[in-house]
């Protein structure tokens, strides 16, 4: 099937969410943009996600279903990138859900500013609150791949990893797929993304309301929040060959990650005792480097102070 010029491509990763999805595809049904396909990847859900995603596909031929046996949100991405016929992608996370206007405002952006990447605002959403209100602001910025990617690094400038509330030229991921089996699958293909990207757009309106859940995988701490230490320290070993100009941003990234990994570890839980060591190892490698880096953020810089007094006083401090 060829590629629809301006067709977009929707991404849809579902596991388990039968009480968020009908909202979540009611937002993308009822988006201002007409040219849609929207592939919705039921993961080996084992609740009722599968039949109402089933029967979107049966009332609007915009939608079509995958159902696979549970793979995870990495696994459920790259099957539907494996059939997405549009020039244009974005993902959408199945508890999730987007401003009528989410597409064409990003559609917009991207033709204005002949970015292959539209980096969009978001608001938090918790159950029960009211829904805010879609900014209708329509100014924008834009980066190089490099300028963007070391804003992504170094948390500034509102640009984040997270792959959903962006929009993609699908060229982008012409041989990108996420990592399986991984957390913080967005961090880990950011690089390979970028290389196939000359121009970032950003633009603060904020389209797409991300859901605060305590069931959500990020809401719980687990080993395998580590994933993340895997994936920015596997980084740091490739930078000096592969990105040398950003290797004081991985860093900095990565002293992030072990600052938080000390923070949500659960203090005396012997459980975690090998992660928390890992971390106060690499704070201990990276700190010096990192307070003399000018883009580092203030937080890190006062957090590494603290490091200086020993782990104990530094985890207590991050604790509270």
């Amino acid at each position: 099937m060829s590629v629809a010029t301006n067709m977009v491509s929707v991404v849809v990763p579902v596991y388990n969410v039968d009480r968020y999805l009908e909202q979540c595809l009611r937002s993308i049904a009822d988006q201002t943009y007409p040219h849609l396909e929207v592939i919705v990847v039921d993961d080996g859900s084992t609740d009722d996600s599968g039949q109402i995603a089933d029967a979107w596909a049966q009332r609007d031929e915009r939608f079509s279903v995958i159902h696979q046996q549970n793979g995870g949100l990495s696994a459920a991405r790259n099957a539907a990138l494996a059939v997405a016929t549009g020039r244009y992608v974005t993902f959408v996370d199945s508890d999730d859900f987007i401003a009528p206007q989410f597409v064409e405002s990003l559609m917009r952006v991207m033709h204005e500013s002949g970015a292959q990447a539209v980096l969009g605002g978001w608001h938090d959403y918790a159950d029960g609150s009211a829904v805010p209100d879609a900014d209708g602001a329509k100014d924008y910025v834009t980066f190089s791949a490099t300028e963007a990617t070391d804003h992504i690094l170094y948390q500034r400038r509102g640009l984040t990893h997270s792959a959903w509330g962006r929009l993609f030229a699908m060229d982008v991921f012409r041989d990108v797929r996420f990592p399986e089996g991984m957390l913080y699958e967005d961090l880990g293909v950011l690089m390979p993304v970028m290389q196939h990207i000359d121009t970032v757009a950003y633009t603060p309106q904020r389209l797409y309301y991300y859901r605060q859940r305590p069931g959500s995988i990020l809401a719980t701490f687990n080993a395998r929040r580590a994933h993340i230490l895997d994936i920015l320290e596997d980084l740091e070993q490739r930078a000096p060959r592969e990105f040398p100009q950003h290797l004081k941003a991985i860093r900095s990234r990565l002293l992030s990650a072990y600052f938080n990994m000390l923070r949500l570890a659960p203090l005396g839980d012997g459980e975690f005792t090998e992660l928390k060591a890992r971390s106060w190892q690499g704070i201990k490698r990276l700190r010096c480097g990192c307070f003399f880096d000018g883009n580092v953020r203030l937080r890190n810089k006062l957090a590494i102070v603290l490091s200086i007094f020993g782990r104990q006083i530094l985890t207590r401090a991050i604790h509270q």
